[in-house]
């Protein structure tokens, strides 16, 4: 997956390049574009009709293992509450640093309004806002059928959460039977997925000639900000990360600093925490003086259902969205997204990077009343806000796993290593 994002990151290029040039030396062929055009469509389609499924079966999985995991022990308990309140405080942090950095640096208009026709997509008409009370009410679908043919996402969220809930309150047969078969939709929808990945570099150049068709390279500009934004909103939740190991985690500056060193360059050089575990555990055991006892369960349990950034990563890049299209979300519309980003950055855990953005922007794109037409376009750059996104998550985890420790006595071989 990691060479197919290059990949779709030179076709991205290739597409403006090549769109603006048909645009100022030869537009006598920009009919023939269009009809390169119409098959970036087709695969923005494809990406798109997995949406539903895959989030509706994930959730269901990633909640019943998780409701399984915290049955585990007191520590697994503490550690899954703790996971919690960072994901829900990071959604709010993440809402409020993307609006301040819109605030600071706003898209120009023209620029936003070209680079949206350029992708084809459709203004957003804005609707009446519902009142609390009927949003409140209409948080149980009374159809979920309806409300997945409906894109009703916030809707099917709740139902789903409901769900994998309920699965943990079945005799062990019937629940391994029922999470199964999720678990063989979920792996269905991945395979389509990865399959319809597999035509991204002619996909995004499709889109992208597009773009470069309508807009110039002044879309190159629209990108680079974009790219910017959620990459700093990103790192500034990582700096959070930073702060609570030292402060509620108890770590000296210095002590943490180097400890997470190595885990960085390995964060930032595989774009996986999977593949950072093991420099994590060590960082853990030998540098933070983090009993063996508390690392061994909770940093693999972190990796497992724990990403730290994926709650203000995919928020920021909804929220630039919408500020393309010149759309303010309402409160009732954020509390909403905040919901469906707690939900599926547990239920994507675990998914390789090009389809976690696809399995978490575009439900969060709906909760809030916003268009995911741009999702190919974002998709071909996410290759650089996803290295800001594991250097977040193996700060938080190791954060996390700190601030659990702290009331633990320190390993006889970790006191030994700190003295000498």
């Amino acid at each position: 997956m990691k060479s197919i994002s290059l990949f779709v990151l030179a076709a991205l290029i290739a597409g403006i390049i090549a769109g603006a040039l048909v645009r100022a030396e030869a537009p006598q062929l920009a009919g023939a574009a269009g009809v390169v055009e119409a098959f970036g469509g087709l695969w923005l389609n494809a990406l798109s009709m997995t949406v539903v499924p895959l989030v509706v079966s994930l959730l269901i999985t990633g909640i019943a293992s998780v409701a399984d995991a915290a049955k585990a022990g007191g520590l697994v308990a503490r550690a899954m509450l703790l996971f919690s309140v960072l994901l829900v405080f990071a959604a709010v942090f993440g809402i409020a640093v993307t609006e301040g950095l819109l605030a600071l640096w706003p898209f120009d208009r023209e620029a936003a309004a070209a680079f949206i026709a350029s992708v084809g997509a459709d203004a957003v008409v804005i609707e009446e806002p519902p009142s609390f009370v009927a949003w409140l009410q209409g948080l149980a679908p009374a159809n979920p059928v309806s409300a997945a043919a409906n894109n009703q996402i916030l809707q099917l969220v709740v139902f789903s959460i409901f769900f994998g809930f309920a699965t943990t309150r079945l005799p062990a047969a019937m629940r391994d039977q029922l999470v199964g078969f999720f678990r063989a939709v979920s792996e269905a929808m991945i395979v389509i997925v990865r399959w319809i990945l597999l035509a991204g570099p002619i996909g995004v150049f499709a889109l992208a000639l597009g773009v470069g068709l309508r807009a110039g390279f002044g879309a190159a500009g629209t990108l680079v900000q974009y790219v910017t934004i959620v990459s700093a909103a990103t790192l500034a939740i990582t700096i959070v990360a930073w702060l609570i190991a030292v402060t509620w985690g108890r770590q000296p500056i210095s002590r943490f600093t180097a400890a997470a060193a190595p885990v960085w360059a390995i964060a930032a050089s595989t774009q996986s925490s999977l593949a950072s575990l093991p420099a994590m555990l060590e960082a853990a055991l030998r540098g933070l003086n983090i009993p063996a006892h508390v690392a061994d369960v909770v940093l693999p349990l972190a990796v497992a259902v724990f990403r730290f950034t994926s709650p203000v990563a995919n928020l920021a890049v909804c929220f630039v969205v919408a500020h393309l299209y010149g759309v303010e979300p309402t409160m009732v519309q954020i509390a909403g997204a905040i919901v469906v980003a707690f939900g599926v950055s547990i239920g994507s855990v675990g998914l390789p990077g090009q389809i976690s953005f696809v399995a978490s922007i575009a439900p969060i794109s709906m909760a809030l009343g916003i268009p995911f037409e741009l999702l190919g376009i974002l998709l071909a750059v996410e290759v650089i806000p996803d290295i800001f996104r594991t250097l977040g998550n193996v700060t938080g985890d190791l954060a996390a796993t700190s601030v659990l420790a702290r009331n633990e006595a320190r390993e006889p071989h970790a006191e030994s290593l700190d003295g000498g």
